[in-house]
């Protein structure tokens, strides 16, 4: 396995137990204060959660090597689990609602605000830290799983610093009203980030062509690398978790040998994948009078 899936799978893991940990410590601070702006907090921990459980499912499953069911991988995998991680979301959200109308409905005096708010200040400060870590492994390693993740629990330290801004004023100016409003704050806020989640990764799971830099570079790579070929045309790319797919059709002269138009696409190949990490290349091999005048000219 290289070391960058390792990585991205020890990753993976380890936002398991710092969940449950955070989870912990977030109820811990409802408990003792009885605030719905603090319960609205931990049950989004809840969803960090399981979200950490599916997104170590995918990343595991996304490793597996391609087989005969499925000759291009399983790469897609972490998408999926950005989806789910998306509709819990939502579904959090909802929970948070239902309890910030009864709040406004029946509300309730806060009890023991410095533990509560120190304890979730603790939780907020752990999590900030993890989601930096995740959010540029994500970004390093081409993960959707992680990305999805550490954005989530970024929205999450968001969420937690607003709720204990907001109940600190709750209580110097005795407005016991601001807790439940604070937490359908805490709902509108999540529902948002669930929303980008989840656009996030059904555009990936329909094929999205690689980012726009990548793009140029692979442009660079053919115009620079495909001595002895005319043309590159009709060249397409699309992601599929870490990995990218790279087709293209490559004019040569139709006097030239198999062989020596198989040395080209060998030569173009093997600097793709050295300058373009998790890089798949095709390459389609066509004579002189097949040639567009478009995509990159090389002769």
């Amino acid at each position: 396995m290289p070391e960058s899936a390792k990585t991205v799978r020890r990753l993976a893991f380890w936002s398991i137990p710092l969940a449950f940990g955070v989870m912990g410590l977030k109820f811990v601070a409802y408990l003792l204060t009885g605030s719905i702006a603090l319960y609205s907090d931990a049950l989004e921990s809840v969803v960090n959660v399981i979200a950490a459980l599916a997104a170590f499912i995918a990343v595991g499953y996304a490793q597996k090597p391609a087989d005969t069911s499925h000759p291009y991988g399983h790469h897609k995998a972490e998408y999926f689990s950005a989806v789910i991680e998306g509709v819990l979301i939502v579904g959090a959200a909802l929970l948070i609602v239902e309890e910030a109308i009864g709040g406004l409905l029946a509300p309730v005096r806060i009890d023991a605000p410095a533990s509560g708010l120190a304890i979730n200040g603790l939780a907020a400060a752990i999590n900030g830290w993890w989601a930096c870590v995740l959010i540029r492994a994500g970004r390093r390693h081409r993960s959707p799983a992680l990305s999805a993740d550490g954005r989530h629990i970024l929205s999450d330290v968001v969420t937690s610093v607003g709720v204990i801004a907001g109940l600190v004023l709750a209580l110097l100016f005795n407005q016991p009203l601001l807790d439940p409003l604070l937490a359908l704050i805490v709902a509108v806020n999540v529902l948002w980030q669930g929303w980008k989640v989840i656009a996030s990764s059904v555009d990936g799971l329909m094929d999205r062509a690689v980012d726009p830099a990548d793009e140029i570079r692979i442009h660079e790579i053919i115009k620079a690398e495909a001595g002895g070929a005319i043309e590159a045309h009709d060249i397409r790319t699309r992601m599929a978790g870490r990995v990218s797919f790279v087709e293209f059709h490559l004019v040569v002269d139709g006097s030239m040998t198999v062989e020596q138009s198989h040395a080209i696409c060998d030569r173009l190949e093997a600097v793709l994948r050295r300058e373009v990490e998790g890089v798949q290349v095709i390459i389609h091999v066509e004579p002189a009078h097949k040639a567009k005048d478009e995509g990159v000219q090389l002769g």
